[in-house]
């Protein structure tokens, strides 16, 4: 949690930096977060490519783990959708953009805000991070109550790093190639979920 405490520490520095207008006007009109998305891109990319092990995970693998990113983007999707209705003010296709983060607050918060609104992607950022930091508290229940794999739904794509840990101590260290593999594929896929989102719904 120390990671995700950090994340939001930074974003509450920034509201307030923007707030007071303590910073140059010059640093407040430039359009700063295209090269930060491009930064960040870069840096998934370069990280992605030389985890050899993650690229072995997804080798090896039988073909029906596939269904494990796949219920959670369904199911993340349906659930943001169903939510949507009781928001007045947020659409079904930018409440699909928010939950096509899958806990990837950093980069999906930045392409949204790029692509669309600061609104929109700070409740990308809030609502990712909370799912992170839900994760960590409840994959007790989730796994006593909805299974093994619930866990690793839930943590979307940090079962792969952060949420991890937690998933591997109640669910069992045999469920940590799946949380690699799924963190993985949600991961690759959030850059390009996010933007298609956006532009057609």
């Amino acid at each position: 949690m120390k990671g995700s405490f950090i994340i939001l520490g930074f974003f509450i520095l920034g509201l307030i930096l923007g707030l007071t207008r303590f910073l140059p006007s010059s640093l407040l009109e430039g359009d700063f977060s295209i090269y930060a998305l491009y930064l960040l891109m870069l840096l998934v990319g370069i990280g992605i490519g030389t985890d050899r092990n993650a690229w072995k995970v997804v080798r090896e693998v039988n073909i029906k783990i596939v269904l494990v990113p796949l219920s959670v983007i369904v199911g993340s999707l349906l659930g943001v959708s169903a939510f949507s209705a009781l928001l007045s003010n947020i659409s079904i296709g930018e409440a699909m953009a928010v939950g096509a983060g899958f806990g990837y607050y950093s980069l999906s918060s930045v392409m949204i805000t790029e692509f669309h609104s600061e609104t929109l992607g700070v409740i990308a950022l809030l609502s990712n991070i909370i799912r992170e930091i839900v994760t960590l508290l409840a994959t007790p229940l989730f796994v006593k109550y909805f299974g093994k794999l619930a866990g690793i739904a839930a943590g979307g794509a940090t079962a792969m790093d952060t949420t991890m840990p937690i998933i591997v101590r109640y669910s069992g260290k045999e469920y940590a190639i799946i949380a690699v593999f799924s963190g993985i594929v949600l991961t690759v896929l959030v850059p390009i979920i996010v933007p298609v989102i956006l532009e057609f719904l």
